[in-house]
């Protein structure tokens, strides 16, 4: 019995720089296609992108990790009440709902320098790994510097601009936004910080400056947190945020 022929998978030149990215390269193939298990890797990816965009907070195991910060902590909700509603109406993830703009309204906060905002965004699962480790890091850097915090917020089915509304509506002169990034085909659980100077309904992206792909494959936690604070701190000093505002901190790095 003649044994089956099997296709010889053909090696790809660029092989090599397989080990500077996470990019799909160099992948070989088998006559005109990709081999076999590159194909299996790419569905298991998309299907992890997927359930990326679908996952949820928890919302219990962050607040009761939250409490280690002693600040006071509410969780809040956008007008989107789906998940559904959510990723087709953009516009509702990014005001809150009526009673979350009461419950901050009656907490009447004094006036302070810094809020921060958890929100899912598009990868819920991206702030439930790695919100609470960069906010450890940002956290005791703020306090050791004496700037003032507000109340911490969790925010379900939010957008960034979220954070415009409750910036405002708790006094704060800027807000640092955590959020889940839209996943990619290796990044499902990638984290963004978005940071506005003097927080407002109705301010667009070139008002904030963005940290992005905050991970242990990527940013790393405390790179992160270290930028977060440069911003924080000059955004402070100079009072604005956004295109406005130059990032001088490698200039500084280097001179030291």
């Amino acid at each position: 019995m003649t044994p089956a022929k099997t296709s010889a998978i053909t090696a790809d030149p660029w092989q090599s720089l397989q080990t500077f990215t996470d990019a799909r390269i160099a992948l070989g193939r088998t006559g005109v296609s990709v081999p076999l298990q590159e194909a299996l890797k790419f569905k298991l990816a998309h299907a992890h992108a997927r359930d990326a965009v679908y996952s949820s907070l928890d919302c219990d195991a962050l607040m009761q990790a939250l409490e280690i910060f002693q600040l006071p902590l509410y969780r809040l909700h956008s007008i989107a009440s789906t998940r559904e509603e959510y990723l087709k109406r953009p516009d509702h993830g990014r005001r809150l709902n009526t009673s979350s703009v009461t419950l901050l309204k009656e907490i009447s906060p004094s006036p302070t320098e810094v809020a921060f905002v958890l929100a899912d965004g598009l990868s819920a699962t991206a702030i439930n790994k790695h919100a609470i480790p960069v906010l450890n890091f940002c956290i005791s850097m703020l306090k050791h510097s004496g700037i003032s915090l507000a109340p911490i917020t969790l925010v379900e089915q939010a957008r960034v601009a979220t954070g415009d509304e409750i910036g405002e509506l708790l006094h704060a002169r800027l807000v640092v936004v955590l959020i889940g990034e839209r996943p990619g085909l290796t990044s499902p659980d990638s984290m963004g910080a978005y940071i506005t100077y003097a927080p407002a309904v109705g301010l667009t992206d070139e008002a904030r400056n963005c940290i992005s792909n905050i991970r242990p494959e990527g940013f790393p936690y405390k790179e992160a947190a270290d930028k977060i604070f440069y911003l924080i701190q000059e955004i402070l000093k100079r009072q604005l945020s956004g295109v406005n505002l130059k990032d001088n901190s490698g200039e500084i790095a280097a001179s030291v």
